[in-house]
């Protein structure tokens, strides 16, 4: 492990070991088994520039629900994504849309280029170090009040920085740069609260320059390991069922 020196400002018996900082960031994620939030997402492509209110139920592993409302809470739509299927109800056409998940299915319902997986970390701010369980990160600091972590891949040519805020371990930045230090992607998390003994970010912005994409989404609530019932849609009578 290179560079383990700590900043003269932060004490040392706050040092913690590379290879324990990450088990426990991984098991801070992993302690997430059901997430309901409710506030606002905006998404911004080349091809949509769009806010709207919105509210989330997920059940991990294998279950997301995304309802979309307009002003006064009009209802807008509905998606229910697992990783084999996808639902989704346009309430504004009144169609319901239905068929197997692929990345197109994805970006029809969600509009952005994102995997099953990562749009379950997207939604609950968190950040997947699965693949750094058994790895040393290539350099570990602590700056002040904060670790820093670094991970280069050399296949990729891609380097993952990770800053890690060291009172609460809450994950405050993530970048994805290639060995010339261009940004790929940026992810920033903040107004972090403590629910379940776990920091969980409110704010959540994810601006992935290589696929020309932002997420960014501002909670008012959130509830983590609570009871969630079905992940169903409401469908109308009426409305024209189309396979996909």
């Amino acid at each position: 492990m290179d560079g383990c020196i700590p900043s003269k400002t932060v004490q040392q018996e706050r040092i913690i070991s590379a290879d324990r900082l990450i088990k426990r960031l991984e098991a801070n994620r992993r302690k997430i088994k059901t997430f309901s939030g409710y506030g606002s997402i905006s998404i911004k492509t080349a091809d949509i520039n769009a806010t709207s209110s919105f509210q989330v139920e997920i059940k991990r592993p294998d279950s997301v629900k995304v309802s979309f409302f307009g002003p006064f809470g009009i209802d807008l739509a509905t998606a229910v994504i697992t990783q084999k299927n996808f639902q989704f109800y346009d309430a504004i056409n009144n169609n319901f849309y239905k068929g197997k998940m692929s990345s197109d299915a994805m970006k029809q319902v969600m509009k952005i280029n994102i995997t099953f997986e990562e749009l379950m970390d997207v939604l609950t701010g968190c950040v997947n170090m699965t693949d750094k369980l058994r790895n040393e990160p290539n350099l570990y600091e602590s700056q002040e009040d904060f670790y820093k972590l670094t991970y280069n891949d050399s296949l990729s040519s891609k380097a993952s920085v990770y800053l890690i805020r060291q009172r609460d371990l809450g994950i405050t930045e993530y970048n994805v740069n290639d060995f010339m230090g261009k940004n790929l992607l940026s992810a920033q998390y903040s107004d972090f609260r403590e629910i379940e003994e776990t920091p969980i970010p409110f704010m959540i912005n994810v601006n992935e320059v290589s696929n020309n994409q932002k997420i960014k989404l501002e909670y008012r609530s959130i509830e983590v390991n609570e009871e969630i019932g079905n992940l169903n849609i409401d469908i109308p009578n009426d409305a024209k069922i189309i396979d996909w």
